[in-house]
C-alpha cells in the first residue's frame, strides 16, 4: 500500500545548520502516527521540512507515492495536507467564523463544513463573531483545528497541540483527535506530551538531536519507556 506521506533518510535545516538527519518514517491511510521528543530535538523541522520552510539537503518527502520538494499551506491544503502549526496562527481582526472560512479556501470538497465543524467544537458556534484572538487558548487550538479541517484533509498534521493548555483541555483534544480518526483522518502528531501521544496515536517516532532513535506501536508499551524521551 502507497504511504500517504513518507519521508526517506531526509537531511534538512536552516541555513548551513543541519537539524534533521536521515529520518525516515511513513503514514498509510487512516493512521495515527506521532514523533516525540524532547524540545529542540528537532520535531518542529519535520513539519517545516514539509511545508519548505526548513532547507532539504538530502533524502525525500513523498506524498501519495509523488515525490514533493515542498509543499507551501495553500498548495499543501489542496494536496489534501492540513498543518496545525505550533502556535495555533490566528488570523488577527478575523472572527471565528471568518477563520474558519478561511480554511475552506483551497476548495476541496468533503463533509467538513461550518456547521460540522461546530457540531464537533460547540463553543465556536457560541464565539462564532468573536474576533478569534479573543478566545482563550484551547478554544484558540479548536478553532486552528476546525479550520484545518475545513480544508477537507486526508492528513491533518498537528505541531506541539498541548503546549500551554491545562490537562483538562488536552483530555477535550485526545477525544476529538480519536474522533477524526476513526472518521478517516490519518493523523501526524508532533508532541512531547506522552500521556496525549498514548491516547491519540497506534506508533511513534522517538526524535533526539535530529535522528529517529526508537520507534514502534503503542500498544502495550509503558509509560515509563515513553517518559524516557520526553521532558512532560
Amino acid at each position: 500500500m502507497t504511504a500517504l506521506l513518507a519521508f526517506e533518510k531526509v537531511v534538512s535545516g536552516y541555513g548551513a545548520a543541519r537539524v534533521l538527519h536521515g529520518v525516515s518514517f511513513a503514514i498509510g491511510a487512516g493512521e495515527r502516527v506521532a514523533v516525540l521528543g524532547r524540545n529542540g530535538v528537532g520535531k518542529t523541522t519535520i513539519v517545516n521540512t514539509l511545508l519548505g520552510i526548513a532547507r532539504r539537503m538530502e533524502g525525500s518527502v513523498s506524498f501519495g507515492g509523488q515525490r514533493v520538494d515542498a509543499i507551501r499551506h495553500f498548495s499543501a491544503a489542496r494536496a489534501g495536507v492540513a498543518v496545525v502549526l505550533q502556535g495555533r496562527a490566528i488570523i488577527p481582526n478575523l472572527s471565528v467564523r471568518e477563520n474558519l472560512v478561511l480554511g475552506a479556501a483551497a476548495g476541496r470538497r468533503g463533509e467538513w463544513t461550518i456547521e460540522r465543524v461546530f457540531e464537533l467544537f460547540p463553543i465556536l458556534r457560541e464565539r462564532a463573531d468573536t474576533p478569534g484572538t479573543a478566545l482563550s487558548g484551547g478554544q484558540q487550538q479548536m478553532l486552528a483545528i476546525g479550520r484545518a479541517l475545513m480544508a477537507n484533509p486526508a492528513l491533518l498534521v498537528l505541531d506541539e497541540p498541548s503546549e500551554g493548555l491545562a490537562p483538562v483541555v488536552v483530555d477535550e483534544l485526545a477525544q476529538v483527535m480519536r474522533r477524526l480518526a476513526d472518521s478517516g483522518t490519518s493523523l501526524l502528531l508532533i508532541e512531547q506530551n506522552y500521556a496525549l501521544v498514548r491516547r491519540v496515536a497506534e506508533r511513534y517516532h522517538v526524535l533526539a538531536k535530529g535522528e529517529i532513535v526508537e520507534q514502534g506501536a503503542l500498544a502495550g508499551l509503558s509509560v515509563e519507556s515513553l517518559k524516557r524521551h520526553v521532558a512532560v
